[in-house]
């Protein structure tokens, strides 16, 4: 069998009407993706406006782009870096205190690339309590990152990450633990 990607159909995934799309891209654009440094309260004002739920002391950098505000979770005290790609096609949830440093994608789609029709695979991402993706990290579909857990600099997560363990390298690997005095 080969490759047949005219045959590829999505349909089943519908993440929210047309025009409510249409109207976050446009928000999405001016208020998250744009470089300048619009406050983090107007950010957080225009995601909660979307579906969003937000903790307290949420800071959120430039050039932040969110897919679909309605499947995002962010707990209180939340860092999310310049560049941030949350690309949540599905749920993602990140738990109180999570750093998510600069150009970091969380990657909530992909293809099954055994079907000739390259269907869609979605699965929700999870960041608990006190962990760090590292700049420019990826983190696949269906990973959970433990409580305190980190992604290296640069480190793809391609399977959950161990609480209070540093993890490296693509696809990364446990390198210590964390230890925090």
């Amino acid at each position: 069998m080969k490759t047949d990607l005219s045959s590829f159909d999505n349909a089943w995934y519908q993440p929210g009407s047309r025009f409510k799309r249409l109207l976050w891209y446009y928000v999405n654009l001016i208020f998250l993706k744009s470089s300048w440094n619009i406050s983090s309260s107007l950010k957080v004002f225009w995601l909660k406006a979307f579906g969003a739920e937000v903790g307290k002391g949420v800071i959120i950098k430039p050039n932040v782009n969110i897919k679909y505000p309605w499947k995002l979770v962010i707990g209180n005290h939340c860092w999310i870096g310049e560049g941030v790609w949350i690309d949540n096609l599905d749920q993602v949830t990140l738990e109180d205190n999570v750093c998510i440093s600069q150009g970091a994608l969380l990657q909530c789609g992909n293809h099954n690339y055994k079907k000739p029709t390259f269907d869609l695979m979605i699965a929700p991402i999870r960041l608990k309590d006190g962990s760090w993706v590292g700049a420019r990290s990826c983190v696949a579909p269906g990973v959970t990152l433990g409580s305190h857990a980190i992604l290296s600099m640069g480190s793809t997560a391609t399977k959950n990450l161990e609480p209070y363990k540093i993890y490296a390298g693509n696809p990364a690997v446990y390198k210590k633990d964390r230890l925090i005095s």
